[in-house]
């Protein structure tokens, strides 16, 4: 458990090196991975079992060529459709918010670092260092947890609509 202590307090030093604007980005990134996570273990395996389904009342069906099987079969895959892209737009969000707010955190340390530069009268590189390292990390920070999020929202995109496009294969409309 020492090892724990030792994370914990590089992290906790991280986050004073960076500014309350990390504190921000971290809440963004545990929603962002919390949703990706979930739309993981969606489409891996709750999806699947909801188009066996869906394509075993399909088969069960003895009309599967009138205008209103049609209509039927459109209704089932919009349906499926939404299902699998839930909270993709959210996931978008989240990945645009990160470098806004890593940003936010620019500003406020370049404030830090004019605020010092006013009180001491001088432009004096050690006490200016903690308003520049306060400008930097978030950005660095929120570029971070964007990409980490944007890779993954590319990949459940595929993965969803490679998902739909077998449902509707796998439900023929004669």
């Amino acid at each position: 458990m020492l090892w724990l202590s030792e994370l914990m307090e590089v992290v906790d030093n991280f986050m004073k090196v960076g500014g309350p604007v990390l504190w921000v980005i971290a809440v963004v990134l545990f929603l962002m991975w919390s949703l990706i996570l979930e739309r993981f273990i969606y489409l891996s395996s709750i999806f699947p079992r909801e188009s066996r389904l869906m394509v075993a009342q399909w088969h069960a069906r003895e009309d599967t060529t009138s205008w209103y099987a049609h209509r039927i079969r459109e209704a089932w895959i919009s349906q499926a459709s939404g299902r699998a892209n839930q909270s993709m737009m959210a996931i978008k969000t989240l990945v645009a918010i990160c470098p806004l707010v890593g940003l936010m955190g620019t500003v406020l340390g370049m404030i830090n670092v004019f605020d010092t530069m006013a009180i001491a009268g001088t432009s004096n590189p050690r006490l200016m260092a903690d308003g520049i390292s306060m400008a930097t990390v978030p950005t660095m920070a929120g570029m971070v947890a964007a990409l980490s999020g944007l890779f993954f929202s590319a990949q459940l995109e595929g993965n969803a609509k490679s998902r739909v496009e077998h449902l509707i294969d796998n439900m023929p409309h004669h």
